[in-house]
């Protein structure tokens, strides 16, 4: 069956959840919080010209998970999720995730945001394949390092290559959307390479590709 692979930060989600997830924390009063919603949206401003160094943004992301309780995080999520995440999904997102699922594609999500806050997100779209980049775990807590490739920019591509052979399938046929530059190295492997809703550089690149631009989020008022 054709792959259907979804960005999800932007993409299908109208938000961040990798930048939301830090706000809360913030809010939460778990982190410190000028410096570090000051050091978050730095980083997200990075990510978004391109320029983001994952190594260094891991390294920040994931310390909370280290840092805390996991009955603690696991309920921080929760709540989360119910008053961040669900403002963010949309039905113009929901129906394409059921237009892929009804021509019996497989589906899958890939980000660069790790694991622990993208699960129940995925799960919450009814997808059941997700590439993420995963959070190290030391019994049943994390230890705020990496563990193996982060599913970023050319990572996602080995990510993915090494996911489809594990399961000897290929990309024919196979669709990709996202709303960022940094997903370029994987817009460019499939065969149908989709644009949601792009940030400036992308665009610019779908334009001189003749890569389609689709919306579903509705622009800020």
């Amino acid at each position: 069956m054709p792959l259907a692979i979804f960005d999800l930060d932007n993409t299908l989600l109208s938000g961040d959840s990798d930048y939301l997830w830090g706000r809360y924390l913030v809010e939460l009063g778990v982190v410190d919080g000028d410096d570090y919603e000051r050091a978050n949206a730095q980083f997200y401003e990075d990510y978004r010209a391109g320029r983001l160094d994952i190594d260094a943004f891991l390294a920040f992301a994931l310390r909370p998970l280290r840092d805390n309780d996991p009955a603690d995080l696991y309920r921080w999520r929760g709540e989360f999720l119910s008053k961040r995440i669900e403002p963010c999904i949309g039905q113009p997102a929901l129906d394409l995730v059921d237009q892929h699922r009804r021509r019996g594609d497989t589906l899958l999500v890939i980000t660069a945001t790790n694991a622990f806050v993208t699960a129940p997100i995925v799960e919450r779209f009814g997808i059941r394949h997700l590439i993420a980049t995963e959070p190290e775990r030391d019994g049943t807590g994390f230890t705020g390092r990496v563990a193996g490739i982060p599913a970023f920019q050319a990572g996602k591509v080995t990510r993915l290559e090494a996911w489809l052979s594990e399961r000897d399938e290929d990309l024919a046929g196979s669709t990709f959307y996202s709303d960022s530059i940094n997903d370029l190295p994987l817009l460019e492997r499939v065969d149908h390479a989709i644009t949601v809703d792009p940030d400036p550089d992308l665009a610019e690149a779908a334009r001189a590709r003749g890569w389609p631009m689709l919306s579903l989020h509705a622009a800020p008022e």
